[in-house]
């Protein structure tokens, strides 16, 4: 079944509600560098370009990429993350600050910044990547300065985003607490998981796997509309979680909640990168919900959000301007 449609007159009155929106993201920021020359030739030592330089730069990645477009959208952010002591984490606190993000990091002086390095021709092909990391998860003081953050933070929060990249942030006590000063609170909690960490996510009110990730997690394949179906439910009594929002590619979004159920297809646009369009995805979920969206809307504003983010090259953010702009070219479908 389609889900129901999103009256642009609506997507206004919710839009207009965001500035107000206060997020908490907890999770695995990293920084994303790209290093971007041009290839004219095939190096003599090994069958491999050779990339002239021509210069770098840096965004945020991760839970950071998360966070960005939460603040992209017009919300206020906290983001709780750990982070190594070293140059790279001065690079991500400072980003954050400039992007408008309120950074709350924890430093382990035994960890990386989780740090991943592109090697691209200034035609947007990757060549190479580089990951800097550590994936142990934290523990001990660290773990605890980690719940002490969040318990500090989420007085001011209207909804809670757990981003899982499975770099040792998230633990099972961190994503219990989580849940707990979510429901304390009174405020949804969001999380983008990991399937090895299925079991940590009991009581969150929306995971959002991608269809490989539910493929995984309930071991059936996901082509069709019955299929996507048949795991969301399953993945749903898995991760023990209220709702479920599963991403699909090109074939769009399934939404599976107790008051509706049912698909969008994806938002017609030319692919120029999927790089973070699971962050925009999750990111734009909490903004609207804490806007006071239905689940059903909010679901409508992520697809199109993610329709928008994929055109554009690297972790990439949608404004509210281009999501309603989405919105009233598709009323009606």
């Amino acid at each position: 079944m389609l889900l129901p449609p999103l009256a642009p007159e609506r997507a206004r009155a919710i839009v207009s509600r965001v500035s107000g929106v206060n997020v908490l993201v907890i999770g695995d920021a990293m920084v994303d560098k790209f290093i971007v020359g041009r290839v004219t030739r095939i190096s003599p030592e090994a069958p491999v370009p050779v990339v002239a330089f021509d210069h770098d730069m840096y965004r945020m990645g991760g839970a950071a990429n998360v966070a960005s477009n939460v603040v992209a959208l017009g919300g206020h952010v906290t983001l709780v993350a750990v982070t190594g002591r070293d140059d790279a984490a001065a690079t991500l606190t400072e980003a954050c600050r400039e992007a408008g993000i309120a950074p709350s990091f924890v430093g382990d002086p035994g960890r990386p910044t989780t740090t991943k390095t592109r090697v691209v021709t200034d035609r947007n092909q990757q060549v190479a990547r580089i990951d800097y990391e550590s994936d142990a998860e934290v523990s001990g003081e660290i773990e605890d300065r980690l719940i002490a953050e969040i318990r500090k933070h989420v007085s001011r929060c209207s909804a809670i985003i757990v981003s899982d990249y499975m770099k040792g942030c998230v633990t099972r006590q961190v994503m219990q607490t989580a849940v707990a000063v979510g429901a304390e609170r009174g405020v949804p909690v969001l999380v983008d998981p990991k399937i090895p960490h299925l079991d940590y996510y009991g009581g969150a009110t929306i995971v959002t796997p991608n269809h490989h990730e539910a493929e995984a997690a309930t071991h059936r394949r996901v082509r069709g509309e019955d299929e996507a179906r048949a795991a969301a439910r399953i993945f749903r009594d898995r991760a023990k979680c209220q709702d479920v929002l599963m991403t699909r590619g090109d074939q769009g979004i399934w939404l599976l909640s107790s008051g509706v159920e049912g698909y969008l297809p994806a938002a017609s646009r030319e692919v120029a990168d999927v790089t973070g369009a699971g962050d925009t995805v999750i990111a734009t979920l909490a903004v609207m919900l804490a806007s006071g969206a239905t689940i059903s809307e909010a679901a409508r504003l992520a697809n199109e959000a993610a329709g928008i983010v994929v055109g554009k090259f690297g972790p990439a953010t949608a404004s509210t301007t281009e999501l309603l702009a989405a919105i009233s070219a598709h009323a009606g479908v």
